[in-house]
């Protein structure tokens, strides 16, 4: 394959992208009180921003990929920035509720397709030993985002209008619409991908264990991540700007630790997952009491981020990689069962909240799930097939 630009200029036009969608995705936690305010609805209606975003990820992203499974990646990726730029206009000037909240069912169709293919290419122009970097490259946009996006978003939405936010958004996604159809390789298919066998990774025993991991183990983490802001309030008695160094810091940790798990070869990815996992479950149900003391707080936050998005990547490495028989929709299938976990723990979390649980027993359930996770894969490691993640030594070279 002959490719016009480097491979770090082409994941960091990926990155571009992926941080446009992640700022999208999460800078709207912080300006639900303006929506409200500016909207006239409760702030509590506000909250459909978010929920109806991730599961129509989770949702129309798969059928969506499903329907353009025969489009060649290059002009399908343009396509879908296309439709995010439209998507953050109409959010930009929604004159109502109902016209934001339709602008976001727009983005969230195009993100798991977007992120699937950036992911799929971003392995299919590296060496197999750099594939797990590539992957963490991609997601690094999002991580980015968390840790710069989100709190600037916030700022500006609070200090001027929530409309600038969803502008520069849609300036980003310009951006990368431009980066994309310069750099992007037009990657011809030797084979237009047949439906039928991209669907026979529904057989597929090493994704299925994979899928159980991240919906009933990982999607601990949004379970204690949803209420970090109150937390940080009541728990360690912080303010305002108290509250954004620490959600800084998790923001930090999360890129830190997106590009540590990059580094780490794909035959060892199970063994390390492991150790992840079981330092992040432990980080969560110790999370309250280290929220006791200023400096155990802020370290707790860093660890959080690098332990939630250390894993990412390692996670979405090896559901690529292991779905040999779907090259075109693994990615995609990745991206949407963080966000169908991401939807199930944030509702796990407010019900258990609803019913009087206090934070540190949701800490502990959301600690819980995460070993239980770690459960799964032990459980995974012994049954995987271990000859998708081998990289042979001419690989190296």
């Amino acid at each position: 394959m002959t490719m016009k630009f480097s491979r770090n200029t082409i994941l960091f036009v990926f990155m571009i992208g992926t941080f446009a969608i992640g700022m999208t995705e999460y800078a709207v936690t912080g300006l639900l009180t303006q929506f409200a305010a500016d909207l006239d609805v409760p702030v509590s209606t506000t909250g459909l921003l978010l929920s109806v975003y991730a599961i129509s990820v989770a949702v129309c992203g798969p059928l969506l990929r499903i329907l353009t499974v025969k489009f060649s990646p290059k002009p399908l990726l343009i396509a879908l920035i296309s439709i995010f730029i439209i998507s953050n206009m109409i959010a930009a000037t929604a004159p109502t509720f109902e016209v934001l909240l339709l602008s976001r069912l727009f983005s969230a169709i195009m993100h798991a397709p977007f992120f699937g293919l950036c992911m799929s290419m971003a392995v299919e122009i590296s060496q197999p030993h750099k594939r797990t970097s590539s992957i963490a490259a991609v997601q690094g946009g999002l991580t980015i985002a968390i840790m710069l996006g989100v709190p600037f978003g916030s700022y500006i939405g609070g200090v001027l209008d929530w409309r600038l936010v969803f502008w520069f958004i849609a300036a980003m996604g310009v951006i990368n619409l431009i980066g994309l159809m310069i750099v992007t390789p037009n990657i011809k298919q030797n084979e237009t991908p047949k439906l039928k066998n991209e669907m026979a990774v529904l057989k597929n025993k090493n994704v299925w264990m994979l899928i159980a991991v991240i919906v009933f183990g990982f999607s601990g983490v949004f379970t204690a991540y949803t209420f970090t802001e109150p937390m940080l309030r009541e728990i360690a008695g912080f303010d305002v700007t108290s509250i954004t160094i620490a959600l800084f810091l998790f923001g930090l940790g999360a890129v830190i630790g997106n590009f540590v798990s990059g580094s780490i070869q794909p035959e060892v990815l199970t063994e390390r997952l492991i150790v992840a996992m079981t330092i992040l479950g432990t980080v969560l149900i110790a999370i309250t009491f280290l929220f006791m003391n200023p400096i155990l707080t802020y370290v707790a936050c860093f660890l959080f981020g690098a332990g939630t998005f250390g894993t990412t990547p390692i996670l979405n490495a090896k559901i690529i990689l292991a779905a040999t028989e779907a090259p075109a929709l693994s990615g995609t299938i990745a991206a949407s069962v963080f966000n169908l976990a991401n939807s199930i723990g944030a509702t796990l979390g407010s019900l258990l909240l609803t019913n009087q649980f206090s934070y540190r027993e949701i800490t502990f359930v959301a600690g819980g799930m995460i070993f239980f996770g770690v459960v799964l894969m032990f459980v995974t490691h012994k049954i995987e097939d271990k000859s998708l993640f081998r990289v042979s030594e001419e690989a190296y070279e």
